[in-house]
């Protein structure tokens, strides 16, 4: 038969046992840490717990709190807030680790995309605009406002479109009030007007006078540019004081006397 006459040797393979029967199989959260990460004070949720994420331990020069620096988590504000604005959804990014929490600061803000599809109908006019600012603390921040025409009280006409005029006037009507609540503001003031929606009710009450307007919204919020790290602004976010234990702040200098 063809295999009796096979040549000897020239299946390599069968000499040789099982391939990969000698390694190991490691589970990879054996070399990992866990880490509680907390949200700034902005946020009322319980003990400002938004989850735990997993870093891998610090090995040589290889650091676990460089492995977390720059991640970037979302969560609704449902669950990072005492709310039931389930579909707002708010980033924050990993600025600094302290012992075993991980704290956080503000990095942007979304609408989740079926609450966007649901406000989104026949008969009405979508307006939409953007606009950047800086904070007085020096982040710059692109804003985009969504907002919808809506149907004047008794009216019978079935539809509510707005002409190009009236847009262009409601679209400039939003981008100052958007420029001067911001402009006015540090980011942790931001952050607490963005959270109720109260700017896009100021815009809704502003514009009543050009064309009536309803769910009008902030739709997101990127942070283009940030201001150089500050621990001890960073510590303010989250309630605490940059103090060494001797009360000292932690950039202190003691001042130069003049005489010993």
């Amino acid at each position: 038969t063809r295999g009796s006459n096979m040549a000897v040797g020239k299946n390599k393979r069968l000499s040789k046992g099982k391939k990969g029967t000698k390694k190991k199989i490691i589970d990879p959260f054996v070399k990992k840490d866990w880490y509680d990460v907390k949200a700034p004070i902005m946020f009322n949720c319980d003990k400002r717990l938004v989850g735990k994420t997993p870093v891998t331990k610090t090995t040589g020069k290889k650091l676990a709190s460089d492995g977390l620096k720059g991640r970037v988590f979302e969560a609704a504000l449902a669950d990072i807030h005492k709310d039931d604005c389930a579909y707002r959804k708010f980033k924050l990014i990993v600025e600094n680790v302290q012992s075993k929490e991980v704290l956080t600061n503000f990095h942007g803000m979304s609408i989740t995309t079926d609450r966007l599809r649901s406000l989104v109908k026949k008969w009405q006019t979508t307006i939409e605009a953007f606009v950047d600012v800086k904070t007085t603390d020096a982040y710059l921040l692109r804003v985009f406002v969504l907002g919808f025409t809506a149907r004047a009280p008794n009216q019978l006409k079935k539809c509510s479109y707005a002409q190009g005029s009236q847009v262009r006037n409601i679209r400039r009507r939003m981008v100052e009030i958007v420029t001067t609540q911001i402009s006015s503001s540090n980011l942790k003031e931001v952050v607490e007007k963005l959270i109720p929606g109260s700017i896009g009710k100021e815009i809704e009450k502003r514009c009543q006078s050009i064309f009536p307007l309803k769910d009008v919204c902030i739709r997101k919020v990127k942070v283009l540019r940030k201001p150089k790290f500050d621990l001890g602004k960073l510590l303010e976010l989250h309630g605490e004081t940059g103090t060494t234990k001797s009360g000292e702040s932690k950039g202190y200098e003691p001042p130069v006397q003049d005489a010993v």
